[in-house]
């Protein structure tokens, strides 16, 4: 993990999964918990993605480079005790790109079934991601694997509190001397 100059290490977060999965909401919590700078990771999006993706059109892979690599520096100048990003993450590639720009970074997978997915995303109101591009991000999706050791999965049926819970959990158990006070 990476440390600052007074030794203090720097935690540095990707909330990911699927859109309407509850990565904002996570990545809020998690960042209030511990103390974090967040950044909803549709913040860093061109106005150009956003609006295909208002209009119901998947963005392509040119479209995500620089988004990604925005991530990646946002999370590569955190100071202690860090920063957490709610971003997608949808790929292994993308999640290596977030990697090579960020160094140590740790992945909050949020796991859950389209079925529940779709519910939550056709409650919510105003939000520019269309619930029809739901299949699209799900067709996308590359569930980290085994060898990706830098991920902690978490299944979505759970209340925030309780998933927050567990992320510290696993969060603590990476680490022998612990990440930061309030863990």
């Amino acid at each position: 993990m990476p440390r600052n100059d007074m030794g203090t290490p720097t935690l540095r977060l990707i909330v990911m999964g699927v859109s309407g999965c509850g990565k904002s909401t996570m990545a809020q919590a998690l960042g209030e918990r511990l103390g974090l700078q967040m950044v909803d990771g549709d913040d860093l999006h061109l106005p150009e993605s956003v609006a295909k993706m208002r209009s119901g059109i998947a963005l392509e892979d040119a479209d995500r480079w620089p988004w990604l690599d925005r991530i990646g520096a946002y999370l590569s100048q955190a100071d202690a005790p860090g920063r957490v990003v709610a971003c997608s993450a949808l790929k292994r590639v993308y999640r290596e790109r977030i990697r090579a720009q960020a160094g140590d970074v740790c992945f909050v997978f949020l796991d859950g079934d389209f079925e529940l997915i779709d519910q939550r995303m056709r409650q919510r109101v105003g939000h520019y991601m269309q619930p029809d591009l739901l299949s699209s991000q799900f067709r996308t999706l590359e569930k980290p694997l085994a060898d990706e050791t830098d991920v902690i999965r978490l299944p979505i049926t759970e209340p925030v509190q309780d998933m927050v819970q567990q992320a510290l959990v696993a969060l603590r158990a990476r680490t022998s001397s612990g990440l930061h006070p309030v863990l």
